[in-house]
């Protein structure tokens, strides 16, 4: 991993998600960012948000820089950019096993009550993991 990045998850490319070229479709980088912001989570010990809240996906934007085929081992950098009052952010990029980059990512996520169905206030206990984890690369 490379700074500002301090956590990594390796995935391998397989052969469904390639297309007709032998490159991996654009749309399956959003598992292997899924995978990268599930174990940062999980080496935090923040599998769960304490209460009432799930987070949902607002929005994300994807840069593509180089192709990556069958059977490439990615290394995905994840990080915690921002976290908000309901919201969070997270900047992801993916290398191939050659150190090149392949994409880019951002994603901002919401804390929603899903009972009530409204963004929901992120509580410390999650908050404070990752602020110590992060440091002082986190905008808060």
């Amino acid at each position: 991993m490379r700074p500002p990045f301090k956590f990594s998850a390796t995935t391998r490319v397989g052969f469904s998600d390639t297309d007709a070229q032998g490159i991996v479709y654009y749309g399956r980088y959003m598992p292997y960012f899924d995978l990268a912001r599930v174990e940062y989570h999980r080496s935090l010990g923040l599998m769960r948000v304490e209460g009432t809240g799930e987070f949902v996906m607002r929005a994300m934007t994807v840069e593509y820089h180089a192709p990556a085929r069958f059977d490439d081992e990615i290394e995905v950098d994840v990080r915690v950019a921002r976290i908000g009052r309901t919201s969070i952010t997270y900047e992801f990029a993916a290398y191939l096993e050659r150190g090149v980059l392949a994409a880019t990512a951002r994603q901002t996520l919401v804390l929603v009550d899903l009972a009530q169905r409204r963004p929901c206030e992120i509580p410390e206990s999650f908050r404070e993991p990752i602020g110590a984890f992060e440091g002082d690369d986190l905008e808060a």
